[in-house]
């Protein structure tokens, strides 16, 4: 059984793709079905943000796996595979684990090492859980990956500027009210969100990224602050934990008229701020409005962005905006603890995949005693009951310490670098049987592409 990762990002799709292989939570347990349905698919967890879809599974066959995949993905976006295909990466074993690694560092953030990503990979491996999608592999794979990636936070400074995917788009949003347009034509911001102190600001969504949009807001001095949500109580609730005003979602155009900033990440699969909308909501208005589009698919029609007076910052915008990120040596060191921690996940890996072949081994063993015994028996019809047990019981003990310390030997060397060919030599000594599902498959010739 093999890893794979196949996925997409900011890094090689606009949000445009993005926003068509999104997987809504709504929409996750059929997702999960559909990548379980598939013939070499047997565990998989999904991993859907902002800026990145992903899946992670377990393949007995990389070409299938992968075709599998990408086909699932493609039913989601109503897209064929082949259209997808220049906007997917794909990782396979060693390089699969070095990538869940490094996402859950912060190092393949689109603000780098940003921790938020640690809570997102949380709750895709729990409803993986809840689905009973991930297997030994991917558990093992997740649970390394969210160590790993609180080691990286917690022995480097590679979150030193407490950054997130919110606090960078709250930055621009400073630029492009203080009229700093070289920073929204993709360079440098330097624009603190503290600039935004005094102005009034809207969040639309109370979910995860709704709550952190408000609490960087308020940490910054906006205000006065207004949240709303298609579920009022949970508007009400987290407004009250930071003094802001909840507000009913009919009453949002009038809400918007009223602010310098709108942050929405909702849950929709529809767009909330029309261009329509937008425009009576900035109508009459002498000052800009700036709207943080920080959902994937995303919540603001595109010809928002055209109205007069309004500025659309989305992840596409937002991902050109950014150059800064954590000092080279922070970086250095996580890539250091990631390279570390990959060798010896792929140590337990060659050693999981040893154990069938041990297996078999064994019961190679056991079925050449009982073939004996059974001869034994057929010559010798006189011995007694108590006799052919005593026999049975010395000739499986000699049987068991003469395989036990090769067995375990066999065990540490696998879990050394290149350890599979002492596998692949005991199968060929003994002429062991070993299920291909059950062994690991041979890195297939394949360039990763990320």
């Amino acid at each position: 059984m093999n890893l794979i990762v196949v996925g997409a990002s900011y890094r090689t799709a606009p949000v445009s793709i993005l926003e068509q292989i999104a997987v809504a939570p709504t929409s996750l347990a059929t997702v999960l079905d559909r990548l379980l349905a598939q013939s070499y698919v047997s565990e998989a967890v999904v991993l859907s943000t902002c800026n990145r879809v992903e899946v992670y599974a377990a393949v007995n066959g990389f070409h299938g796996g992968l075709t599998e995949i990408c086909s699932v993905l493609g039913e989601g976006a109503g897209r064929t595979a082949s259209e997808l295909a220049e906007h997917l990466y794909v990782h396979y074993d060693a390089a699969a684990v070095r990538h869940a690694f490094r996402v859950a560092s912060g190092l393949d953030s689109m603000v780098v090492g940003e921790a938020q990503i640690l809570g997102q990979l949380r709750e895709a491996y729990q409803a993986a859980i809840d689905h009973e999608s991930a297997g030994r592999l991917l558990h093992e794979l997740m649970q390394q990956a969210l160590r790993v990636g609180k080691r990286a936070h917690t022995e480097t400074g590679i979150d030193r500027a407490g950054q997130s995917v919110v606090t960078a788009a709250l930055g621009v949003a400073a630029s492009a009210l203080a009229g700093d347009h070289e920073c929204l034509l993709g360079v440098d911001c330097e624009h603190p969100t503290a600039d935004l102190a005094g102005r009034p600001a809207l969040v639309i969504g109370a979910g995860a990224m709704g709550s952190l949009s408000l609490a960087t807001l308020a940490r910054s001095g906006a205000g006065p602050l207004t949240v709303t949500n298609r579920g009022a109580g949970r508007a009400e609730r987290l407004a009250a934990a930071y003094g802001a005003t909840a507000v009913s979602f009919a009453d949002l155009p009038a809400a918007m008229s009223a602010v310098d900033v709108v942050a929405t990440a909702t849950a929709s699969t529809e767009h909330v701020l029309t261009r329509a909308a937008v425009s009576r909501a900035v109508e009459g208005r002498d000052r800009p409005l700036v709207i943080l589009d920080l959902a994937v698919p995303r919540d603001v029609e595109p010809a928002a962005a055209e109205v007069p007076g309004v500025v659309v910052i989305d992840i596409d915008r937002l991902a050109a905006s950014l150059r800064t990120g954590p000092a080279a040596a922070d970086e250095a060191a996580v890539e250091a603890i990631v390279a570390v921690e990959v060798e010896s996940f792929l140590g337990w890996l060659r050693g999981a995949d040893v154990a069938p072949t041990v297996a078999a081994l064994r019961t190679r063993a056991d079925d050449v005693v009982t073939a004996e015994l059974r001869r034994l028996s057929q010559r010798r019809p006189d011995l007694s009951d108590e006799q052919r047990a005593d026999v049975a019981h010395t000739v499986h003990r000699v049987v068991q310490r003469l395989l036990h310390s090769p067995t375990v030997r066999v065990r540490q060397l696998a879990a050394e670098p290149g350890g599979d060919q002492y596998t692949a030599l005991l199968r060929e000594l003994f002429d062991l049987e070993v299920p291909r599902s059950a062994q690991a498959g041979e890195v297939p010739d394949l360039e990763d592409r990320s």
